[in-house]
């Protein structure tokens, strides 16, 4: 029998209505990603990843780590805040540890809560 993987399988429309399979840019100079959550954060989210439209906290900047992270906490419950304070993210699958980095349309977020193993 072969182990469950946390692999995403599918693109659930977001509750908010923020959610698209679209890879088009959002307006208002926003982008639009696609966030992927592993483990207790895609326990907590209630779903293995979506698609989220985010604008810049600040009009006149780029949408950062940061943004996304507002974004999507602001569509779920205060269980998925609670994980993503004890989690690291990846960009198109590079780790990043400054939410002030830059996020492209069309990128890609991973959550990941802390695990162990090996």
């Amino acid at each position: 029998m072969e182990p469950e993987r946390n692999v995403p399988t599918s693109r659930p429309e977001h509750a908010g209505g923020a959610a698209t399979d679209s890879p088009e840019r959002a307006p208002s100079g926003g982008v639009r990603v696609l966030v992927r959550y592993f483990a207790g954060a895609r326990a907590a989210a209630g779903t293995a990843e979506e698609n989220v439209e985010v604008t810049p906290a600040e009009a006149d900047s780029g949408v950062t780590v940061s943004d996304v992270l507002r974004q999507v906490l602001a569509a779920h419950d205060a269980r998925l805040g609670r994980v993503v304070a004890a989690c690291s993210f990846l960009v198109d699958g590079v780790a990043v540890r400054d939410e002030s980095t830059p996020v492209s349309d069309g990128s890609e977020v991973d959550v990941l809560p802390p695990f162990a193993g090996g």
